[in-house]
């Protein structure tokens, strides 16, 4: 169990609600005799057993790489619009820290891409510089090519992020227990272009297929970096640490947050 000893909650100031959910939020855990820490997410430090993130996913991603090398664990409040990594609502809050209080949760260590010094939780999407153009993305593994895909970008994504951009670019949604990657082509110009699933052990080479291009490399749909060489794509050592409820499973999640095998209601 967390000893939770050193505590901090994290807000995004540029969310309107944030900064009055922190306070009803540090009353809380007050009210329990747990001290907290208040971070704003744009200066952030580590040191902390546990940290309650305020926001919506994007939040989230932010705070669990930058704790991704410490045993930190992250426990979302939502206020964003899906919240598909969050466990709690800012009005449940004081039932999910009874419950985590009484150790009913489970640590999750999600697996991570990386690629140099940056790391993802959710994916590393790589599109043209040239904004409105298809280019030739030639994709390699371990080395070895395996095909060119002339398309509008390339999502690289882990189990986590399969249910973020990847799923909306039409690739499968994979339980995050499952070490593998999903490569899904954005827009291919192509009818035998689909999406492929390969094992976290591979490492995933993109480069110019035709001519010396730069390429955008988004980072968990967040920091974007301009790319002139190869990029190389791996598992990272780091791992995500995000506090799961007990009574939270994960295909749940799919039908309450994204109506998955929902039948269409014709009558």
């Amino acid at each position: 169990m967390i000893k939770l000893e050193t505590c901090a909650v994290v807000y995004n100031p540029e969310i309107p609600a944030s900064p009055a959910v922190k306070d009803e939020l540090r009353k809380i855990l007050l009210t329990h005799g747990i001290e907290c820490e208040i971070l704003d997410i744009n200066r952030m430090k580590k040191g902390f057993d546990i940290a309650f993130v305020i926001g919506g996913d994007g939040t989230i991603l932010k705070t669990a790489r930058f704790f991704a090398d410490t045993d930190t664990a992250i426990f979302g409040i939502n206020l964003g619009r899906l919240g598909f990594l969050s466990q709690s609502s800012k009005e449940n809050f004081a039932l999910a820290l009874e419950k985590i209080l009484n150790g009913e949760y489970r640590i999750e260590n999600r697996l991570m891409l990386q690629t140099e010094n940056r790391i993802a939780l959710n994916d590393f999407v790589i599109k043209t510089n040239e904004q409105g153009r298809t280019a030739r993305f030639q994709l390699k593994i371990n080395n070895k090519e395996v095909c060119n895909y002339l398309a509008d970008g390339i999502i690289i994504s882990t189990p986590t992020g399969s249910t973020a951009y990847g799923l909306s670019a039409g690739g499968p949604v994979l339980s995050p227990e499952i070490e593998a990657f999903v490569i899904v082509p954005i827009c291919p110009h192509t009818l035998n272009a689909r999406p492929l699933v390969v094992p976290a052990t591979e490492e995933i080479s993109i480069s110019a297929a035709c001519e010396n291009k730069e390429f955008i490399l988004s980072v968990d749909g967040q920091g974007n970096y301009i790319i002139k060489d190869e990029i190389k794509i791996k598992k990272s050592t780091q791992r995500a640490k995000l506090l799961i409820l007990d009574d939270s499973e994960f295909y749940t999640i799919l039908q309450t947050k994204l109506n998955w095998s929902v039948t269409p209601n014709y009558c």
